[in-house]
């Protein structure tokens, strides 16, 4: 399986042979379909900003769906694909802690506590009404995470991601640390269950991975 290191040495090859795809705004990006790698790393170019993610992080633990409540500074992504009202889909700690979403942490918890080998231990991010959800009201926030799938082999807890479109510059850094953010408290509450698990990989799976033509200059100057 490809490895981050791979992911960079894939999309610098696609730079060089000029192999762009032009995004829906009418921007070139350079793309891997149906991208698969053993996350390894918590950035694939440029560095993470631990602040921001911690604000980040605090905002979906609360759960609100909207972005006014983001520990300031807001962001202008967040800003930009708001509604008029600052509301939004993409709250993933909504996604997975709340109970109007379905439990979805804890029924994974559950079904892996019954089951340690079950293929059922998935938290559902998306959901069909998306297609209308998503520019409700002005807002432009199609939701990015379809579900992870968490499974316990060989003793190890591992999380498979699934989405459907991965900016692997800003996109990639905030969604792996809040998949392993979830990776590590799903570990600590099955731990007291089977006493000799141990943290397992995570992967990741993304319909799209892409970089902006805004961002090509950090592949091109990337030393392999």
């Amino acid at each position: 399986m490809n490895n981050v290191q791979d992911i960079r040495r894939i999309l610098k090859q696609k730079l060089q042979n000029q192999e762009f795809v032009t995004d829906k705004s009418g921007v070139q990006t350079i793309e891997i379909l149906a991208a698969q790698f053993l996350a390894d790393e918590s950035f694939i170019f440029g560095t993470p900003n631990d602040e921001w993610h911690n604000r980040e992080l605090t905002w979906y633990i609360s759960q609100s769906l909207n972005v006014n409540d983001i520990p300031p500074p807001i962001p202008k992504i967040w800003q930009k694909i708001a509604d008029e009202d600052g509301l939004i889909n993409s709250n993933y700690g909504w996604c997975v802690f709340s109970q109007e979403n379905g439990w979805q942490f804890n029924s994974v918890f559950n079904t892996l506590s019954r089951n340690p080998d079950t293929r059922q231990a998935i938290m559902i991010y998306n959901r069909p009404s998306m297609h209308m959800d998503w520019n409700r009201n002005g807002r432009e926030d199609f939701m990015c995470i379809q579900n992870t799938h968490h499974f316990i082999r060989d003793n190890h807890l591992i999380t498979i991601v699934n989405q459907r479109s991965l900016d692997l510059i800003f996109g990639y850094k905030g969604d792996y640390f809040w998949i392993n953010y979830v990776h590590n408290k799903l570990y600590e509450q099955l731990v007291y269950n089977y006493p000799n698990l141990q943290l397992g990989k995570i992967i990741w799976q993304a319909g799209s991975a892409h970089i902006y033509s805004r961002h090509f200059s950090l592949v091109e100057n990337y030393v392999l």
